[in-house]
């Protein structure tokens, strides 16, 4: 059986790289991809508006922020954010905790198709690395 340390450190992979498919998301859609049907709530199919794309930018850079925490949290990478990451990884947990609530309530059947599932994944995750001692 594998030990905990090991498990943490594969679930924060695993975060990583499931993050990071929403991040190129997030990035696409900023970028101009015709993809607003599988975001928020599907209210802006095709391009987002300029102000949305904005956002999306920010949400990309926040996710990659997220996965930064998690990492440094298992120990995996960053460990200059190691002092922070043992308060930080509670904002990642609560955020994907959030994320999956909303994804699964989202009048677009196709984005919490989608969606849900990977949020799910990431608190998953999350909560394994959160509840590590380090």
């Amino acid at each position: 059986m594998l030990g905990f340390a090991h498990m943490q450190s594969t679930m924060a992979v695993l975060f990583a790289v499931t993050i990071t498919f929403a991040v190129l998301f997030q990035l696409a859609l900023a970028a101009g991809a015709p993809w607003g049907a599988y975001a928020m709530g599907g209210a802006h199919p095709g391009r987002f508006p300029a102000p949305l794309r904005v956002a999306a930018l920010f949400q990309a850079a926040l996710l990659s922020a997220m996965a930064g925490v998690v990492l440094a949290r298992a120990g995996v990478g960053l460990p200059a954010w190691a002092s922070g990451a043992p308060w930080l990884i509670w904002c990642v947990v609560a955020f994907s905790a959030l994320s999956l609530g909303l994804n699964l309530i989202t009048p677009s059947a196709v984005e919490r198709r989608i969606w849900a599932p990977v949020a799910l994944v990431l608190l998953a995750s999350s909560v394994v690395v959160a509840l590590g001692a380090r």
